[in-house]
């Protein structure tokens, strides 16, 4: 989608709005799993990852005269090895794509699909839902990766330095080793799965079980021929061959819960180019990806509703927390309702975010008083009626932004499902997703099938949110998103109004306490300041929840002088560049 500036708003209240100006509240304290981490700043370039090896590997191909994607490349590979649990090459993606000079949005869609043997009633054990963690664990779970064959066709559009040089940074530490992290051990001692796949296990664990301690050099000999393949044959090597031949067998051998993905689905896997999902938000506006996600679409519907309220006179407090989580609950009801994937159902996404409609549904919310639970709306221009999917969770998550020296920009957020995927390790040294349970177990809701049932070939609906923001001018401004299963939603909506309307920096937006609905109680994050808003939300009639929200938001905003980034403190990742 190539687009011109767009004006909103008088020349004074525009500049007013643009100014990097000082932030209306202080930087949050380190509260629980927090980490405090001051901003990052570059003139030429960043690099955000939830990693410092994977960021500085991308920030060492923006040196090299890398471009933004051949960056995002590098830090994918490197985050396959320190961040196994979140995503990787047996996983799947979503990319936003900004090219500074023909000043196009571009979306690639990445996610996996449902092999062609899958049918629907494929989570179902006498005719009901089996538990979630049974359906999980093993090769029942596992969809057909798409992640490597995203970052291929995406090198082939808009790469600059060779293929090979992209996976040198992970291979290095793939045969030379890199130490175990905090956060990777404490995951590690805390799943009680994974030490059951003996791959995992002989990999990750010590011989008495125990989890390999904080420091220890880990290196990967299967891994490392694995990239020396893809190096050579590209993402053939994945999708042909031994490899291919190495997945297929892990999934269907597993003792008590097989798959059935085979050589013909991995050949026939295909990256699809989305229509970008694009819309206003005060003098801004923000392009996402379309369907099979639903972030963008739930993002714009609540900052559209947000915006017919002043929060910046709000500030961040009870006040705003309950007309965000009264927006979300809105989103939340029609994303339920009419979001699956496009190929298999119309999806309204033009209704969904027409900017009459959403001002239809900000009329719903009450300044005094919680609505509870929302109902879906009736979006214009629907074609098909379509029931409601289930939630998905996405735990095995991150996030990259990118903008390289020429201006272009990367948000990818990658994914195995849930944290270590479907707890299967390939003799070839990665993880493989789970990214199947993400569909509705139960294909039927009144007698009527649901838009997110399995489907052979199908896409899961997901709630993963890479973010461009632009100015009124048509400028880049920011590059943002999340891990977090569907709350990325809310975590992403947060970070936007951290930004736009709170004027915080980019590592304070990410920090600050998370907080909204997903149609269900109103969530506050424990340990942080939204905690302390939960007596005034209950008095409006909030059923508040305290829980914990670990986002791990990566946004990078430009400004006259450069970059400043900022990397979720509740997670290892920093935001650096030159």
């Amino acid at each position: 989608m190539r687009f011109a500036p767009f004006m909103l708003l008088s020349v004074a209240a525009l500049a007013a709005q643009l100014v990097v100006a000082q932030p209306l509240a202080p930087a949050p304290e380190a509260g629980t799993g927090r980490i405090a981490k001051a901003e990052s700043t570059a003139r030429r370039f960043m690099a955000a990852a939830a990693n410092p090896l994977a960021a500085a590997a991308g920030r060492d191909i923006l040196r090299a005269g890398g471009s933004a994607t051949d960056a995002a490349i590098a830090i994918q590979f490197v985050l396959n090895l320190v961040e196994p649990q979140s995503s990787g090459i047996g996983g799947g993606a979503f990319l936003v794509h900004w090219d500074e000079g023909a000043r196009k949005v571009t979306t690639l869609d990445g996610r996996e699909t449902a092999p062609a043997a899958a049918k629907p009633d494929r989570f179902l054990t006498d005719g009901k839902p089996m538990p979630f963690r049974e359906a999980v664990i093993g090769g029942r779970s596992v969809g057909v990766p798409g992640t490597l064959k995203l970052l291929e066709e995406a090198h082939r559009r808009w790469g600059k330095l060779p293929w090979a040089d992209l996976i040198a940074p992970a291979l290095r530490l793939a045969e030379d080793g890199f130490a175990i992290s905090p956060r990777l051990n404490g995951l590690l001692a805390g799943d009680r799965d994974l030490p059951k796949n003996p791959r995992a296990a002989a990999y990750f664990y010590e011989p008495d079980g125990s989890p390999k301690a904080v420091g220890t050099i880990l290196k990967s000999p299967a891994f490392t021929e694995t990239l020396r393949a893809i190096a050579a044959q590209g993402a053939d090597a994945l999708y042909k061959g031994p490899i291919a031949e190495d997945i297929v067998a892990t999934v269907a051998e597993h003792p008590g819960n097989p798959g059935d993905v085979t050589l013909a689905d991995l050949a026939a896997y295909k990256v699809e180019e989305r229509e970008p999902v694009c819309g206003g938000y005060r003098v801004w506006k923000l392009c996402g990806m379309g369907p099979p996600s639903s972030g963008a679409i739930a993002i714009q519907q609540m900052l559209g509703m947000l915006a017919t309220v002043d929060l910046r006179r709000m500030g961040p407090g009870p006040e705003a927390a309950h007309w965000f989580s009264e927006a979300g609950r809105l989103a939340f009801a029609d994303r339920n309702l009419h979001l699956g994937d496009p190929a298999f159902g119309a999806v309204p996404v033009r209704g969904l975010i027409d900017r009459d409609y959403i001002r239809s549904r900000a009329k719903l919310i009450s300044p005094e008083r919680s609505m509870g639970k929302a109902q879906a709306g009736d979006p214009p221009h629907r074609r098909a009626e379509l029931l409601a999917p289930s939630d998905g969770i996405e735990h095995g998550t991150s996030h990259i932004s990118v903008v390289d020296a020429t201006g272009n920009a990367i948000a990818m957020t990658t994914t195995i499902e849930g944290g270590f995927g479907s707890h299967l390790m390939t003799k070839s040294g990665f993880l493989l997703n789970n990214e199947l349970t993400d569909f509705n177990f139960a294909p039927e809701e009144d007698g009527k099938p649901v838009a997110n049932r399995v489907e052979p070939g199908k896409r899961p609906r997901s709630s993963m949110a890479p973010t461009l923001v632009f100015d009124a001018f048509g400028r880049l401004y920011a590059v943002a998103g999340s891990p977090g299963g569907s709350q990325i939603i809310e975590f992403v909506a947060k970070t936007l109004v951290a930004l736009l309307d709170w004027r915080m920096d980019p590592q304070q937006a990410a920090d600050f306490g998370n907080f909204g609905s997903r149609n269900g109680p109103t969530e506050l994050e424990g340990g942080t300041e939204a905690e302390a808003w939960k007596t005034v939300l209950e008095a409006k009639g909030h059923k508040v929840q305290l829980m914990e929200m670990t986002s791990g938001t990566q946004v990078i905003v430009k400004t006259p002088e450069g970059f400043v980034g900022g990397a979720d403190g509740r997670r290892e990742g920093v935001a650096i560049g030159d």
